[in-house]
């Protein structure tokens, strides 16, 4: 039977509740902008390249010239919003009869605002639901997904606020963390005084199930029997309904539908984050709702008779597991499985020896994650036999540090996603005796022997098989050697960059003639940046040729009067040999030697004859010290469109690139996110690319030191060298995709979620 209709005084009292919080928000605000400029400042004092102390600088300027007005553009819009807007009804929505296109800078605030959205609500989750609740029992009906008292709304103003007081959306996600983690604060406070006048007024929230509760895809939910798999029924119902409330609202007929929204213009990479977020919070409520009772924050330590079998198996896994398998180094699939069911059974053993429904729902939890890695049969079986020896050590510090639910970053899911990715590639042939199944068999005897039972252990190991993948991915002569080849090749290319922005600089005011200057541009700041690869910005020979530069200059300038003819007769053929062997160095011969000579020694007639300008010698003086030390004066540069390709590799740095994929950048199209993206691809991951119409499954091995150069390894011994934004595209346009986007330990906390789903009793029984 529908609900009657609210009264007034319920409806005023919703809307003081409504004002109470948004001038609570407005009166916080103040500190939230100031922990946002004390970020900006300290960012400012760190070090780092000059690219980068240049950014932080103009982000801290521009802040301290509009915060005032990004703030009060906050308090405005937060006190507009408590105005109910002149907009069609629910029926006419529902017709679609209003449609709009919206433009991007309202998608990417919409996308930025979802994601904080999703951050703060997992800190404000309880007060949240109980401010939903209360709300509902006095309107009839759920918060609007407009309604100032969400999260999505009030994130919403603020990154719009941002954006229209000057402020720019990439500083903003510079100080996001520190912005999201003031504003969680701000807005729990604030639930916490809407909750508590809510009390004064005595209205308390609803207890009918049916009525709280929504599945995300409709329909209601059985309340509790009162037995465990009932209460553990009723916290899955609500971390569902938690869920569906914060995002199944209907939106305006202006905005895009559902999670597409925020999808909308993202990286694979984001959304899997954004996933991952989702998920994470859904286990996190799971496990706090009051049929657990458990504290994610102040964990208390085990009980005695779990502890002490935790104890026992640490002291006694080797015995144990070796009792299990007829020898540990059965890496059959059968093998596998046996262990699987015994694990399964000391899960079962040790929830017996637990005290409280928290322990019992940690065990159930982390036996269903590890059940789930188990059965991944991409990853090689003599590897899943050791992920199997991780349970226990994992149930210990999830125990200890409940985080380990909340937080996808926690040193022990890095661990295990990390080992799980570089694997994935590998069948059991190639994996068994390698050095990579030694590694991991060394990371898990550690852990497993390891007194402590929190984070530091997987920390320091997680830290060491970094340091190993990194060797392990390069140790082929062939990659090491490609390696060595391409860093030197970013070097060069980095070096001509900024020897010729550094050339410009000091040409600026000089009289010097167009013919020498596109040479020293184009063509002896390649000289430059070759030899102080090949032999050191020091080297004799390289400081020979930056002299040169500096006399080239001289000698191009006029010579009135007869003292200077003479010492450029007497220096000149010194110097057109130093030229020459410049051009020697970068490969050109022969008549394309011959021309470019002849240019310079045209323009030097003219200088002999007084045909082109004056130039003091101080000035080429203070160029040539300059040229001495140009490596205290560059600074930082990226990797522009350089001419990269097998042959130039080959050229430059005389080795044969027969076996090398060089695939250049060529000027297609991509966003930024892309290329944001393809500099955080982890080492040892595993893709799938299609080149040329043949398709590979390939390794990522390396990238260079500033992140132009990436290197895949094929299993077939073929090696690709992708420059940087060419990599971006092909992630765009799904020429190259990843085999594991998710990550082995979402996946599987995705999976055990699934499985509580379809049988509630098995979490605390």
């Amino acid at each position: 039977m529908a609900a009657p209709p609210p009264s007034l005084p319920q409806r005023r009292l919703a809307c003081q509740a409504r004002q109470k919080f948004v001038e609570g928000v407005c009166a916080g605000l103040p500190d939230v902008d100031q922990a946002v400029l004390d970020f900006l400042t300290q960012l400012m004092s760190q070090t780092g390249t000059q690219r980068e102390m240049q950014s932080r600088r103009d982000a801290w300027l521009l802040y301290q010239q509009h915060h005032d007005d990004w703030l009060a553009r906050m308090v405005k819009a937060l006190r507009d919003a408590l105005v109910p807007p002149i907009s069609a009804t629910r029926d006419s929505r529902a017709t679609g009869a209003q449609f709009e296109l919206l433009s991007d800078d309202v998608v990417e605030n919409k996308i930025a605002a979802s994601r904080m959205a999703l951050t703060i609500t997992e800190q404000v989750s309880q007060q949240l639901d109980t401010v939903r609740q209360r709300t509902q029992s006095l309107e009839g009906q759920d918060l609007d997904s407009n309604d100032i008292l969400r999260p999505e709304a009030v994130c919403l103003i603020i990154v719009e606020q941002w954006c229209a007081a000057g402020l720019q959306r990439t500083d903003l996600l510079t100080v996001v963390d520190p912005l999201q983690r003031d504003l969680a604060n701000l807005l729990q406070k604030q639930y916490q005084a809407v909750n508590a006048f809510y009390v004064e007024q005595g209205i308390t929230p609803q207890n009918n199930l049916r009525a709280r509760v929504r599945r995300a895809e409709g329909g209601a939910v059985a309340g509790s029997d009162g037995r465990a798999g009932g209460l553990a029924s009723q916290a899955l119902a609500q971390t569902r309904g938690a869920m569906a409330a914060s995002h199944a609202a209907p939106p305006r007929p202006s905005q895009p539908q559902g999670m597409g929204a925020v999808f909308a213009g993202m990286t694979p990479l984001s959304r899997a984050r954004l996933r991952a977020q989702g998920i994470m919070g859904q286990l996190r409520r799971l496990l706090t709702q009051p049929a657990t009772g458990m504290d994610l924050v102040h964990a208390p330590p085990a009980s005695a008779a779990l502890a002490q079998a935790l104890t026992a198996h640490r002291v006694q896994a080797d015995t144990y597991y070796n009792g299990v398998a007829t020898r540990i180094e059965d890496y059959s699939p059968a093998a596998v499985v046996q262990l699987a069911g015994a694990v399964r059974e000391r899960s079962t053993e040790l929830k017996k020896k637990a005290s409280t429904a928290g322990e019992k729902a940690i065990i159930e939890v982390v036996a269903l994650m590890f059940q789930s890695i188990l059965a991944e049969d991409r990853i090689p079986p003599a590897v899943r036999v050791w992920f199997a020896r991780l349970q226990v050590p994992v149930l210990r510090v999830a125990l200890a540090e409940p985080e380990f639910f909340s937080n996808s970053a926690h040193p022990a899911r890095q661990l295990i996603d990390r080992m799980g990715a570089c694997v994935m590639g590998f069948d059991a042939t190639t994996i068994n005796g390698s050095a990579l199944e030694a590694e991991i068999r060394r990371v898990v005897q550690v852990i497993e022997q390891y007194p402590e039972t929190g984070r530091r252990v997987f920390q320091l190991v997680y830290d060491e098989f970094e340091n190993f993948l990194s060797k392990f991915l390069t140790e082929t002569q062939a990659t090491s050697h490609l390696v060595s080849v391409a860093q030197q090749v970013e070097q060069k290319e980095t070096l001509a960059i900024q020897y010729t922005i550094e050339l410009r600089t000091m040409l600026r005011d000089m009289p010097v003639r167009d013919e020498i200057r596109e040479f020293l541009f184009k063509t002896w700041a390649e000289v430059l940046a070759l030899s102080a690869v090949r032999e050191g910005p020091q080297h004799a020979d390289t400081i020979t040729f930056k002299r040169t530069a500096a006399d080239l200059v001289w000698a191009a300038s006029a010579k009135p009067h007869r003292s200077e003819r003479a010492q450029v007769i007497q220096s000149l053929p010194g110097l057109l040999q130093r030229l020459r062997q410049g051009l020697v160095l970068m490969g050109i011969q022969g008549a394309a030697q011959d021309a470019q000579i002849k240019v310079l020694t045209d323009t030097l007639a003219d200088a002999f004859l007084s045909k082109t300008a004056s130039i003091p010698q101080a000035h080429i003086d203070a160029m040539a010290k300059r040229l001495a030390n140009l490596e205290d004066f560059i600074g930082d540069a990226t990797l522009g469109d350089m001419p990269f390709n097998a042959d130039n590799i080959e050229m430059m740095l005389g080795i044969d690139a027969s076996s090398i994929h060089v695939i250049a950048d060529n000027g297609a199209p991509v966003d930024d996110a892309m290329v944001a993206w393809a500099q955080e691809l982890q080492r040892g991951a595993w893709f799938t690319l299609d080149h040329n119409g043949a398709s590979a499954q390939v390794q990522y091995a390396w990238q260079s030191q500033r992140k132009q150069l990436h290197l895949f390894a094929a299993t077939d011994g073929s090696s690709y060298l992708i420059q940087l934004r060419r990599l971006a595209a092909y992630l765009q346009s799904g020429l190259l995709v990843a085999q594991d986007e998710e990550g082995l330990t979402l996946r599987a906390t995705r999976d055990a979620l699934a499985k509580l789903d379809a049988n509630p009793e098995r979490l605390l029984g």
